[in-house]
């Protein structure tokens, strides 16, 4: 008997991981979870702006692997409000991990870019998987 949990088994457990963490998730094709969450939203009568955090984990069976792939994503339109950003992040190798909190006139909010990721990671080695980060590619 291995002590790896099934492919079904630990998709419910990335799911819940990612609904946790505040995400809309979905399924990803046949294999898999994504998620997205608009973290910072800041809207005035000239524009605004908007920053969101999307994932998507693949597993695969053959191999017990699971490959993460994350995107922070900001859009603005108009003329965005007058916006303080705060940022901190720290890259090791290709993982980017930080946080950013804008503060604005029409809003704001917070984002961080690895709390997710490591979760995901912890659980999936917890499983018995091997945990892949895909970096620089769209979820």
């Amino acid at each position: 008997m291995s002590d790896y949990l099934t492919e079904a088994d630990l998709m419910i457990r990335l799911r819940q991981q990612a609904e946790a963490h505040g995400l809309h998730v979905g399924a990803d094709a046949e294999h898999g979870v994504s998620g997205d969450i608009e973290s910072i939203l800041a809207k005035w009568w000239l524009g605004g702006r908007k920053v969101s955090y999307r994932m998507s984990c693949r597993l695969t069976e053959a191999d017990h692997s699971v490959y993460f792939r994350e995107a922070v994503v900001e859009r603005s339109w108009g003329l965005p409000p007058p916006t303080l950003s705060v940022e901190t992040t720290t890259l090791s190798g290709s993982k980017l991990s930080g946080r950013r909190r804008d503060v604005s006139v029409g809003g704001g909010g917070t984002i961080d870019y690895a709390k997710l990721r490591d979760a995901i990671a912890q659980s999936v080695v917890a499983a018995g998987w091997s945990f892949r980060f895909e970096a620089g590619r769209m979820p």
